[in-house]
């Protein structure tokens, strides 16, 4: 098995998402590591001024043609696992294997799909603790996430200062990122002028409650600007307890039509699988989605987990099953605000 198919199974194991946590205590105290200074590209995972892993071309695309039309700012999942006691509730950006992490996952299997039209930008932040997720609502979890946000925040302040020059923008993010993306696109961009220039919001694996936008719209069609899009994946059948008792309250666009319908999506508009980054498989992924949870029901015969188990919860490849999918539309999203 490839490197990264192995740090993908090895992710799978480790990542609890938000929808399977439970409440437990954690002694550890407030994290007190410096700030970054985004003006120092070493606090940026992924830029266009410098060479890093959301610049790889995976093999089966070398002869695509490529531009940087639009900028996508990507705010990166959960890659901060410390031990649950004594760990700091925030990462500290000097911690190497965090950082190796987010690179060898999500800036390299994730942002990727957006590297064919788009500069890349991603912050390091000093992201939550997984842990926090497990005492969701609690004071310290809000403050935990707080503390992440500022850092989000300040690194888009610098990039709107100093980079984005009136570009068309993206928003991208998974998991964790996809929390503080809902809070971003909620502070720089619902009913403000920034709006105008935001292609799309790609807020992948968090719930999206119904009523988080005054005027940012979910996607009902491919080439929809201006608007968010997002689901959560599982297999079919699938439907955890603390996703029910949600009662519908999210939104979720299936990514196979890119509306929210709930009639079943056919392989057949399925564009492929990144799989082991240099193989895509195309014409696996049937999705629905599910009427009372608003969560996306899978169906697939690749198996993605080493030991051939079968997968429930599809959290940490909501991007991978569909990365063909996503760079297609990411391209349609900016030909049509272009046009526009």
């Amino acid at each position: 098995m490839k490197k990264n198919t192995l740090l993908l199974v090895i992710a799978t194991l480790l990542i609890v998402s938000y929808s399977n946590a439970q409440p437990r205590n954690s002694e550890a105290g407030p994290n007190t590591s410096p700030a970054p200074d985004y003006s120092d590209l070493q606090y940026w995972a992924a830029s266009p001024f410098k060479e890093d892993n959301s610049d790889v071309i995976p093999a089966f695309l070398k002869d695509e043609v490529r531009d940087t039309r639009a900028d996508v700012f990507f705010i990166h999942p959960t890659s901060y696992f410390g031990e649950e006691k004594t760990s700091p509730w925030n990462a500290d950006l000097r911690d190497t294997v965090v950082n190796s992490t987010t690179d060898n996952l999500s800036i390299l299997m994730q942002t990727t799909v957006f590297n064919g039209s788009c500069r890349v930008f991603a912050p390091r932040y000093r992201q939550a603790n997984m842990k926090t997720f497990y005492v969701f609502g609690t004071p310290v979890a809000t403050q935990t996430f707080d503390f992440a946000y500022a850092d989000i925040r300040n690194a888009f302040r610098w990039y709107l200062e100093h980079e984005n020059k009136g570009r068309p923008i993206i928003i991208a993010s998974h998991s964790q990122g996809s929390l503080h993306a809902i809070r971003l696109l909620q502070e720089f961009f619902d009913a403000k002028p920034l709006q105008k220039q935001l292609v799309c919001a790609y807020v992948i694996g968090y719930p999206i409650e119904k009523k988080a936008f005054k005027t940012i719209h979910v996607g009902e069609k491919s080439d929809q600007t201006g608007c968010f899009v997002g689901w959560r994946t599982y297999a079919k059948g699938e439907l955890p307890k603390l996703i029910a008792a949600e009662n519908g309250n999210s939104v979720c666009v299936n990514p196979l039509t890119w509306t929210t319908s709930e009639q079943w999506a056919s392989p057949e508009l399925h564009q492929g699988i990144m799989f082991g980054f240099d193989t895509v498989v195309p014409h696996t992924v049937g999705a629905g989605i599910e009427p009372s949870s608003k969560i996306l029901w899978i169906n697939t015969d690749v198996v993605l987990d080493d030991e051939k188990k079968p997968i429930k919860n599809y959290h940490v490849y909501d991007y991978n099953l569909f990365w063909m999918n996503i760079r297609q539309n990411v391209k349609d999203r900016i030909d049509a605000f272009l046009k526009n």
